[in-house]
């Protein structure tokens, strides 16, 4: 019986793939725990794994298509196997059974059915909104919780799709609707702004990792009130240390240590000391992390990733060191694996390599806190001897959620991070 190669779930919120590069040809054995192809999730490029032995007999999904969670990828025969004689039947059941539900609702009878006509990718014209039930039409089958938060920010239940069992409109449900009085509850989206370009301009498809971060970055902006804090910090002590604790390092043949393992270090203590960051909100409530997760954000071709340092708390300044080198050499060869994103409560985003003095971040969702770190700059500064001599300061900022996170909590956050860089020996304690 031929095996299948399906498209495996990578990610959390993974629903598609896209097959970036086949790794085998067919007529390659494989066998268990190979890596055949490079699978585009909505996070990162990863390496997918075979789970049996045999021969690649036919590759179904070329390289640069997309296929939905499920669907069959290879077909693999044994050793010696030959090909039923049902081969595509078995393909089209796999397809079919893969296949998302369709959205769409059923025609009106005498209507007659669109043919589809291959063509160029245009504007979709908005659609009408879709009629909002009355109360009386129906009894709207919601969870507690859902009846809750859609009285909090006004959102007609009946106007919605349930995606709990059996059609029961859940919390996500509601988060992810329009309030009552928006545009988008009123009638038609305003179309989007879509450029103008001539023929010798060049127009590049994007990708599902590109497409989710547009589409975490819009929600993270428009359903999260930020406000953002910056404090100055004298990396002079910082500098100075750090280039102590290499040269001790570099004649032992130790860990070198870079600015960012000292500033990671310095965000964990900080939480630990202001628990109130390490947060997120949940709807009715607010969900305070016992552990630390640093999301430390990585840059790679195709956008941005933000893999996590479990329990970050319990780990030394050469751990953490460690930690960062070994995620940064997985992004950069597409080796990280959905593990590595879970569990992230606070994200660390730093543009001082690239020259940035100070920007304001974009939380990652659910979190409720990213610190921004920009570069170290000589700048003439003021000693405590009334004296301007040279000096080198760094901008912290951070960027909070206002429904987890108060002013004065985030400002405590940004003390305790200048007082352990200012004062790095006590990261070592």
């Amino acid at each position: 019986m031929p095996k299948i190669i399906e498209m495996p779930k990578l990610s959390d919120t993974m629903t598609e793939g896209t097959i970036a590069k086949w790794i085998v040809k067919e007529g390659d054995k494989v066998t268990t725990g190979l890596s055949v192809a490079d699978v585009e999730t909505d996070k990162a490029t990863m390496e997918m794994p075979c789970f049996f032995e045999g021969t690649i007999f036919k590759i179904i999904v070329k390289a640069g298509e997309k296929a939905p969670l499920n669907a069959p990828l290879a077909i693999v025969l044994e050793e010696g196997e030959e090909a039923p004689a049902n081969l595509d039947e078995i393909i089209a059941k796999a397809k079919a059974a893969s296949a998302p539900a369709p959205k769409a609702e059923k025609p009106a009878a005498g209507t007659k059915k669109a043919v589809s006509i291959p063509g160029p990718r245009l504007p979709v014209a908005p659609q009408p909104a879709r009629r909002v039930a009355a109360a009386s039409d129906v009894r709207v089958k919601a969870s507690p919780l859902a009846r809750k938060i859609a009285a909090e920010k006004g959102v007609d239940l009946s106007g919605l799709e349930g995606s709990g069992p059996g059609g029961r409109i859940i919390r996500d449900d509601v988060e992810n609707a329009p309030a009552r009085g928006s545009s988008a509850a009123r009638g038609p989206a305003t179309p989007a702004i879509r450029p103008t370009y001539g023929a010798e301009d060049e127009r590049v498809l994007t990708s599902n990792m590109r497409n989710i971060i547009a589409e975490r970055l819009l929600a993270s902006k428009t359903q999260i009130p930020h406000f953002y804090l910056q404090m100055e910090i004298d990396a002079g002590p910082l500098m100075e240390f750090r280039a102590h604790l290499n040269a001790s390092a570099e004649k032992a043949g130790g860990n070198k240590y870079t600015v960012n393992d000292f500033i990671l270090k310095s965000v964990i203590r900080a939480a630990q000391a202001q628990p109130a960051i390490n947060a997120a909100w949940d709807g009715d409530a607010i969900v305070k992390f016992k552990s630390v997760g640093l999301s430390v954000a990585i840059a790679i071709d195709d956008g941005l990733v933000t893999p996590v340092i479990k329990q970050a708390e319990k780990k030394t300044l050469q751990e953490i060191s460690q930690s960062v080198k070994d995620l940064a050499g997985k992004a950069k060869n597409k080796k990280l694996s959905p593990d590595d994103f879970a569990g992230g409560t606070i994200t660390v985003s730093n543009l001082g390599a690239y020259g940035i003095d100070q920007f304001a971040a974009i939380i990652n969702p659910p979190q409720a806190a990213i610190v921004a770190i920009g570069s170290i700059r000589k700048a003439p500064v003021v000693n405590d001897k009334g004296q301007i001599v040279v000096g080198q300061r760094m901008w912290v900022g951070l960027s909070g959620d206002h429904r987890v996170v108060d002013g004065a909590v985030a400002a405590t956050f940004l003390a305790e991070m200048r007082k352990l860089l200012e004062n790095p020996a006590l990261m070592l304690v």
